[in-house]
């Protein structure tokens, strides 16, 4: 993976982890409401997992921010 795609996403995980952590959820929490595992989710958070357009939703869905602002976090942040 390029170096600039592993930043990407492992800013993207320590965004997700944020929100989540702001809404007080556990990450067993935040995965059942996305209709995920809890190590998808810890995946995604740790930067190993690049989600798809539907995960993506799900998760703006589940932390109550729309997709549109999940993705602004990305750009806040790196």
């Amino acid at each position: 993976m390029q170096v600039a795609a592993a930043k990407l996403l492992k800013t993207f995980g320590r965004s997700v982890r944020s929100l989540r952590k702001q809404r007080g959820l556990s990450q067993e929490e935040l995965a059942e409401a996305c209709g995920l595992s809890r190590n998808y989710i810890s995946d995604i958070e740790r930067g190993v997992r690049n989600p798809g357009l539907l995960v993506l939703a799900g998760l703006a869905r589940a932390l109550g921010v729309s997709l549109g602002e999940l993705i602004e976090e990305i750009e806040r942040k790196r």
